[in-house]
């Protein structure tokens, strides 16, 4: 008896891990929604964007078809035609920072924050919740405006009929655009004090997803395999690249959320001053917690140790990255279509003449030239991963051994033999290829350790960390190991590539 009645009273058991996180996260998401809709200001631009807008781009896209029509440029018009796809469903995305710009903070300023941060609902549902309502009227506007741009186009008068992957492309091309602005947005929403401040903050995200859409229109126009029925690979590669970026923002956005943070603060300060001496206090450091060292000798042997044992996780992908570039090279090396005709045109003899005489180049105002484009790019590199999360140094640095694993195909090929690579290469490669990677990892790391901040760390406090390493190894191995690098292919590399030519 006492079984049936635990039988009857039992309660059955609640979704736990990601479904639950997830239906948390909608309660907040359709409590969201509901009130952007009911929101005038919200709902006019909306469908605004959704009707008169694609109205007015085909208008455009049909008089300018038939402008460049009159002087034999219909291949202009047809690629005009998705490209106003494209900017038809970006349009609407611009809601999206408004919305997203306005979920922390502006709830903040209108001291509606307290009552949702008092629910028992966790940080990560109360952020991926946010986020969800935020991306959702703009996308429903977008599709919209997309579907009856696309219907005027098929229905009307130029009875366009584009191949469908290129229509799955700029479908695909705005979720993620939307994804990237949303995200970012959030982000800055929950870490700034005021609207005004997120609005400020927000150039920083507009401005960037607008010279991706200017490159996106460049390649749609000028692609080769613009009307390949598998799309134009550069297009692919794009969407790749920003759905990782989306994953990397969700990521830091929730890592750094902390409601007792965001209902704390009142002013944002920068202490340059302590900051500039913490940095300065981890570049001379021997340990985590900071301790000086005592000579160089000691900076050397324990503050080298310590700052390349962190770099140890980005050092394993750097070197994964780097052979399979290196990888990719051969096999494009070995494609028929990608042979060099130069060095199938000319004698081997020749060749190998031309190659000596060009080493004479190094030999005289070379060693400089080396090192400091070496530097450039590398700090250029490091750069460019911290607006990136990292992913700058996976493309820009590779590309190096890409360059190297097509070229190696090539020299072999053409008779010049495993010998001429490895005294062209390894000479001075034994010191470079390392220094490169140490760079790269280096780039990898300020960039990503934002998106996961070791345990027990901030994000302000991982970053500064990895910001005084950055130094610490540009000053102590980076620096030094491209000069030596320099010095090596500029004087001894031509000579021992002479001795294996014989020339």
């Amino acid at each position: 008896m006492a079984t049936l009645t635990n039988a009857r009273t039992s309660v059955a058991p609640r979704p736990t891990g990601f479904r639950q996180t997830l239906s948390n996260a909608l309660i907040i998401t359709r409590r969201e929604v509901r009130d952007s809709f009911r929101d005038w200001r919200i709902l006019v631009p909306i469908v605004v964007l959704t009707f008169l807008f694609p109205a007015l781009a085909q208008f455009i896209a049909g008089r300018f078809t038939t402008f460049v029509t009159g002087y034999g440029a219909e291949i202009v018009g047809e690629r005009t035609i998705p490209f106003l796809l494209m900017v038809v469903g970006f349009f609407p995305i611009s809601i999206s920072l408004v919305i997203a710009l306005e979920t922390f903070v502006g709830e903040k300023e209108r001291r509606s924050l307290e009552p949702l941060f008092s629910t028992p609902l966790t940080n990560t549902e109360l952020y991926v919740g946010k986020t969800l309502a935020a991306m959702i009227p703009p996308l429903v506007s977008s599709y919209g405006g997309m579907f009856v741009y696309l219907g005027g186009l098929l229905l009307g008068d130029l009875a366009w009929r584009p191949p469908a992957t290129l229509i799955l492309q700029i479908f695909l091309l705005t979720t993620v655009q939307a994804l990237v602005m949303v995200t970012g947005a959030v982000v800055v929403s929950s870490q700034t004090t005021s609207t005004r401040a997120a609005n400020l903050l927000a150039s920083f995200i507009i401005i960037p997803m607008t010279l991706i859409i200017q490159g996106e229109s460049v390649i749609m126009f000028l692609a080769p395999d613009a009307d390949s029925p598998n799309g134009i690979g550069a297009l692919w590669a794009i969407i790749a690249g920003m759905f990782v970026v989306v994953l990397l923002l969700l990521r830091l956005g929730n890592s750094v959320f902390n409601r007792e943070e965001i209902l704390g603060r009142s002013i944002d300060q920068i202490n340059l001053r302590g900051s500039l001496r913490k940095i300065g206090r981890y570049i001379v450091a021997v340990d985590d917690a900071g301790t000086r060292a005592r000579s160089l000798g000691d900076w050397y042997r324990r503050g080298m140790a310590v700052s390349l044992r962190r770099l140890v996780p980005s050092l394993r992908v750097t070197a994964a990255v780097f052979v399979l570039a290196l990888l990719g090279g051969v096999a494009l090396g070995l494609s028929p279509g990608w042979r060099l005709p130069a060095l199938a045109d000319t004698s081997a003899l020749a060749d190998r003449q031309a190659i000596a005489t060009s080493l004479e180049l190094f030999a005289t105002d070379g060693f400089g030239w080396i090192v400091v484009h070496n530097a450039q790019i590398l700090l250029g590199v490091l750069l460019l991963s911290m607006f990136t999360f990292g992913i700058a140094a996976l493309i820009v640095s590779p590309a190096v051994y890409l360059i190297l694993g097509f070229v190696a195909v090539q020299l072999i090929g053409h008779g010049f033999g495993l010998s001429l690579l490895l005294a062209s290469v390894l000479t001075h490669g034994i010191v470079e290829i390392p220094v490169i990677a140490i760079a790269t990892a280096v780039a990898l790391q300020l960039g990503a350790v934002v998106t996961r901040p070791p345990r027990g760390w901030t994000v302000g406090h991982a970053w500064t960390v990895a910001l005084a390493d950055a130094i610490k190894l540009w000053l102590g191995i980076i620096l030094p190991g491209l000069i030596v690098a320099g010095i090596l292919e500029a004087y001894v590399t031509p000579l021992v590539v002479r001795w294996v030519l014989g020339a």
